[in-house]
């Protein structure tokens, strides 16, 4: 039987509107989840323009509401993460421990943001009587979702959902990628440029990690008094036409024996400071791009004098099985902050309000509630 669910469904022209669909019965290796928060990010509004109609949004937690007769790790009433970054665990990729950038199953990787085998059956979910596609194969702002079992991450925690909803991406992404992919060792110090959602993360990736200066770069001042609460322990205010943010490379220079940090994490997504943390690291420091930019940009050769590592990393490296309750379990330690993240919560029929506010730098975090 059939489920009437309220979702917001991108035009696929940069608007969106607030209707019903129709969600089906879960398949043999599917799962239909009934969505309790989902968090925002920009890669959300980035989809209203994908020329396509979709169901938005790609961050997420709820409850199992039926499993398909082949899932056997979930039963209805299970706690769940949704995570887009569904792992086939057969291809190249998987097999060499990058389940992150599967070659089979990613709406990155492997579908350009479209559909894949990691979505579920098409027809489960129709708008107007027509299949539509859901955003990054789960489509979470909506009242219920139907995913491949695989997109589901069990969650053992009494954490508010509309925390662990903003696990499977922007914390993830930030976290991941100091702790998967810099390999960031204890005693060592970083600059973060940007300090929005995935900015904060990396913050507090590397505190957790031991690092012994953590300075952040921004150029709003209420961004790095937050900051400095994530675990920052220098702040640099950035000015607005300091143009590669040269100058402020200097001050972090000042900062580190005149040498440069040992990471710097690039988290504005400002095609224009995609060079940027190379300027911030010292001879054979690791400079990481988390935010993904996909532009064309120009980069003066000098800056990776000299031995300078340049890494791109997609999603901070997820193995979303093992990563996630790694993450559970340091917010139940107390050592991860989440709650203190989520800036303002918002209902559905207030997506609007939503991007605006995110849009706006208003918000660490924003997140859309269910009842």
């Amino acid at each position: 039987m059939s489920i009437i669910s309220k979702a917001a469904i991108g035009t696929g022209n940069g608007n969106f509107i607030i209707d019903t669909i129709e969600v089906g019965e879960p398949l043999a290796d599917e799962v239909l989840v009934k969505v309790k928060a989902a968090g925002l990010c920009h890669t959300d509004h980035d989809s209203l323009t994908w020329g396509k109609s979709i169901v938005l949004g790609h961050e997420g937690a709820g409850i199992v509401e039926k499993v398909g007769n082949e899932v056997t790790h979930l039963k209805p009433g299970d706690k769940v993460i949704l995570n887009w970054a569904t792992p086939c665990k057969t291809c190249f990729q998987c097999q060499d421990g990058n389940q992150h950038i599967c070659e089979t199953n990613s709406p990155v990787t492997a579908g350009g943001n479209g559909y894949t085998p990691g979505h579920a059956h098409l027809e489960g979910t129709k708008y107007e009587r027509e299949a539509i596609e859901r955003s990054f194969n789960i489509g979470t702002l909506a009242e219920y979702t139907l995913v491949k079992a695989s997109a589901c991450v069990k969650l053992d925690s009494d954490m508010p959902m509309s925390s662990a909803s903003i696990i499977s991406c922007g914390v993830m992404t930030g976290y991941g990628s100091v702790v998967n992919t810099a390999k960031l060792q204890a005693g060592t110090s970083a600059v973060v440029l940007g300090t929005g959602g995935v900015g904060l993360n990396v913050i507090q990736g590397a505190r957790i990690s031991g690092a012994a200066k953590i300075i952040a770069v921004d150029i709003n001042p209420e961004r790095l008094e937050m900051a400095m609460q994530f675990g920052a322990t220098h702040t640099i205010l950035a000015e607005k036409d300091d143009i590669g943010l040269m100058k402020a490379s200097e001050l972090v220079k000042e900062m580190t024996d005149g040498r440069g940090a040992d990471y710097a994490f690039e988290c504005t997504a400002i095609p224009a400071l995609g060079a940027a943390p190379l300027a911030m690291v010292r001879n054979a420091g690791t400079a990481i791009q988390v935010s993904g930019i996909e532009e064309e940009i120009t980069i003066d050769m000098r800056l990776f004098e000299w031995d300078k590592i340049y890494i791109n990393p997609l999603y901070g490296g997820a193995r979303p099985e093992i990563d996630f309750p790694k993450l559970v379990n340091l917010y139940n330690k107390g050592d991860l902050m989440l709650d203190q993240m989520i800036t303002r919560t918002y209902p559905l029929e207030k997506l609007g309000q939503a991007f605006d506010d995110m849009l706006a730098g208003k918000n660490a975090k924003g997140v859309i509630v269910f009842e």
